[in-house]
């Protein structure tokens, strides 16, 4: 399972600051067993914030109803959600959205005085040493401050962190937070994680909050500091996947073979055999041009495939009856969270 394998998994929006009523839907007749596509749908509205901390989860026997699953089927996804730290079980009266913790909440040094038991001691004497020598307080924090702002620029790295599985994800999110923050992001497989940190413990760590319990594992122990991103809800790519007329041919194109996968799934659990539905990587040359040749309506796709797309498009252009119609997906990371990115690494304007 991967994080970006969740989107459109939310079949519900939030109506007027609230939670809407969320319709899950099972498709009996995919390759995805139903359970994966229980878990994968409650995990992406909870991480999209569609199911925000402290809500409580529909019970099994509504949830059973709703889908036509079995309830020790869906009994076993909330003990694999609760598994992952993602809910919890309060007994005699639910599941629950566990809170995680965030930058804005999170204190990193508290415990440090304990961790070094001389840090106190040198903290002290050094601003002692300043008032001394006639610095005012505020004068003294604005040199400690300048001093640490520096170090940290000079060993600031930004990391990006999925699992191996589907890197495309991560590529995704790599690409989007370089335009975004205008310094080098580096991709690092989740499983690869504890060896980059173990060789350079500076920087920070950035994920979705799907990964976030993992992650935090291993750059925990480091003292390195793990963000989570919140992700886009893909709410108007699901209005236009409803209202598409019946036979239209649809061709979806992303990074993330992820997406991908998750998109047939809501796609066919939405439409049935209403639409036709192509999909391609964006670097898999051979399918994409197959997407573009056989979708003469629309075409779907993140903005890191604009590209690839469109040099697919030059390259069958004879082929075309016409050019298909261009829907490009906003970017799959919030604006809050890129907002709350550049405040914790000091790149705000």
């Amino acid at each position: 399972m991967t994080g970006l394998a969740l989107i459109s998994a939310i079949l519900g929006r939030k109506l007027s600051g609230e939670c809407a009523v969320l319709k899950f839907h099972i498709q009996p007749d995919s390759e995805i067993p139903a359970s994966t596509q229980l878990y994968d749908q409650l995990w992406f509205a909870i991480a999209s914030r569609q199911f925000p901390p402290g809500y409580r989860l529909p019970s099994t026997r509504q949830l059973a109803m709703q889908t036509g699953l079995h309830r020790n089927t869906v009994s076993k996804v909330y003990r694999q959600l609760e598994d992952a730290g993602v809910v919890e079980a309060q007994p005699g009266s639910g599941i629950y959205v566990r809170a995680q913790s965030t930058v804005e909440s999170s204190r990193p040094w508290l415990g440090l005085w304990d961790q070094f038991p001389k840090a106190r001691e040198l903290v002290e004497n050094s601003l002692d040493e300043l008032l001394r020598q006639g610095a005012s307080l505020n004068q003294a924090r604005e040199l400690f401050f300048a001093e640490i702002d520096w170090r940290l620029r000079c060993s600031a790295r930004v990391l990006v962190t999925v699992p191996k599985q589907d890197l495309g994800a991560g590529e995704l999110m790599v690409r989007e937070l370089e335009a975004a923050l205008h310094i080098p992001v580096q991709l690092v497989p989740l499983e690869d994680l504890d060896v980059v940190l173990s060789q350079a413990r500076s920087g920070t760590v950035v994920t979705s909050r799907y990964f976030l319990a993992e992650a935090e594992a291993v750059a925990g122990p480091k003292s390195v500091r793990v963000i989570p991103v919140d992700i886009y809800d893909y709410g108007r790519e699901l209005e236009l996947l409803k209202e598409l007329p019946n036979g239209t041919c649809l061709g979806m194109v992303s990074l993330s073979s992820g997406i991908l996968r998750a998109a047939e799934v809501i796609a066919y659990s939405l439409r049935g055999d209403g639409i036709v539905l192509m999909t391609a990587q964006a670097e898999d040359a051979y399918k994409l041009n197959a997407v573009v040749r056989g979708s003469q309506q629309i075409v779907v796709f993140d903005q890191a495939s604009l590209p690839a797309v469109k040099q697919a498009i030059a390259t069958v252009r004879e082929d075309l009856i016409r050019p298909p119609q261009l829907i490009v997906c906003d970017n799959y990371i919030g604006a809050k969270s890129i907002n709350l990115l550049k405040r914790e690494l000091g790149l705000e304007d």
